[in-house]
């Protein structure tokens, strides 16, 4: 028996199980992985930024176990769904792990139960997906013989913002499906933020992430802009940033990463086309942020011309697998899509990384899984940063002699042959 149970323990799902273990609530994580569910049983986490210790606290105090095991669902009053939401090859939505958990569920589900889909969607996958596989597969009516909603994950790997002081909206198939999981939710946060259905709440994580989409790509845009014109982009961001309103600083990189921001949108654009939408900025922000890498290719090709270089055979490290500084989360990380592109070119490409040693298995970059991190040294033609890492700030290109392109403005020591991209 648990007072909850939370499928999926990956970057969302081992820390919200912590939080429902923290705040005093029996807790069964479940997972298809074996290895995961026998590393936590060993009380080790396998998320850098979430701490051995943590997981090791609540297993000794028994208040978190993980199985494989779907049938004990059963056993728990509420069950909350943070399995991945990916794209398609043609960027259409893939809910094949939502849809393979709601049927798993269905097949145990007992009247009284509180479900939760916290995997970010788009408007009406709770309602319009969930509910009929769980009410088929169950023989049970939401709303009546169960509770089900919709409160959107807000994880962010390396914040250092606490777990409880994120606000949590909560929308609902029925008021009291949404007092039910508010009262769940309102046992690890300070805030619960109701909302008028589900239907808005996975709209509200939509907008979330389409903000921050829009706003790299404008940056992005800018980026390009200025450099033809000789105007150094950090310069102008910082500069605008003095303003004390009206103003909220992005920043331009190699391409977008992690989970949500480079794939989120495109499932509202998805969606929309079914009600005779066009998303044109949504779409236009996506096409400027994907062809950032190949425009960092193109610098790393200025950089070797200027070395009397060719891309075919130069021997190229890229600073940083991760997607964002100091956390070992490489998901959709634009690094993967520059090292296709330069390899594809003859290129010989090495990678550094100090949060991800081998490069693990995932649902793309298969063609370079167990690849392992490599020292920085002058045995490498150029260097690319393309990770903000803070022991890349601290750490002296100079004395290597060996060319840089910087896609992050994060090197303080840059060597003489400097460029940025």
């Amino acid at each position: 028996m648990a007072d909850v149970a939370v499928i999926g323990l990956g970057y969302v799902g081992l820390p919200l199980s912590l939080a429902f273990a923290a705040g005093g609530l029996s807790v069964l994580g479940v997972d298809s992985d074996v290895a995961k569910v026998e590393t936590l049983a060993k009380s080790i986490s396998y998320i850098g930024h979430v701490p051995t210790s943590a997981v090791a606290d609540v297993v000794r105090d028994g208040r978190f176990r993980a199985t494989t095991d779907v049938a004990e669902l059963r056993g728990a009053d509420a069950i909350v769904i943070c399995v991945p939401t990916p794209l398609t090859a043609n960027r259409t939505p893939d809910l094949t792990y939502i849809e393979s958990t709601a049927r798993a569920i269905g097949r145990h589900l007992r009247r009284g139960q509180l479900v939760v889909l916290e995997s970010t969607t788009y408007p009406g996958t709770t309602d319009g997906v969930v509910r009929p596989i769980l009410e088929q597969a169950s023989g049970l009516s939401a709303g009546r013989d169960f509770h089900l909603a919709f409160s959107p994950e807000r994880e962010d790997p390396g914040n250092p913002i606490r777990f409880a002081d994120i606000p949590k909206l909560i929308g609902g198939t029925t008021d009291e499906c949404r007092r039910q999981a508010e009262r769940l939710y309102g046992r690890i946060v300070k805030k619960t933020v109701p909302v008028r259905n589900c239907e808005t709440a996975e709209a509200a994580k939509l907008l979330e992430n389409i903000f921050r989409s829009v706003n790299i790509a404008l940056v992005n845009e800018l980026k390009l802009v200025y450099a033809a014109m000789g105007i150094d982009i950090w310069e102008v961001i910082a500069a605008a940033s003095t303003k004390p309103f009206g103003f909220m600083a992005f920043h331009p990189g190699p391409g977008l990463g992690g989970h949500c921001i480079p794939i989120d949108p495109f499932y509202l654009s998805w969606k929309a086309l079914e009600y005779g939408q066009r998303t044109r900025l949504i779409e236009l922000a996506g096409e400027i942020n994907t062809a950032m890498p190949g425009h960092v290719v193109a610098r790393i090709n200025d950089a070797l011309n200027d070395s009397g270089l060719a891309v075919r055979g130069a021997r190229i490290l890229l600073l940083g697998l991760a997607y964002k500084p100091d956390v070992d989360d490489d998901r959709e990380s634009p690094t993967y899509e520059i090292m296709r592109i330069l390899e594809s070119k003859g290129a010989v490409v090495a990678y550094h990384d100090p949060h991800i040693p081998t490069i693990r298995p995932g649902r793309t970059h298969h063609a370079v899984q167990g690849r392992r991190s490599v020292p920085i040294s002058a045995d490498h033609d150029l260097f690319v940063l393309c990770t903000a890492h803070r022991m890349y700030a601290e750490f002296d290109f100079a004395t290597l002699a060996v060319p840089l392109v910087d896609c992050r403005n994060a090197a303080r020591n840059p060597p003489s042959r400097f460029y940025r991209a």
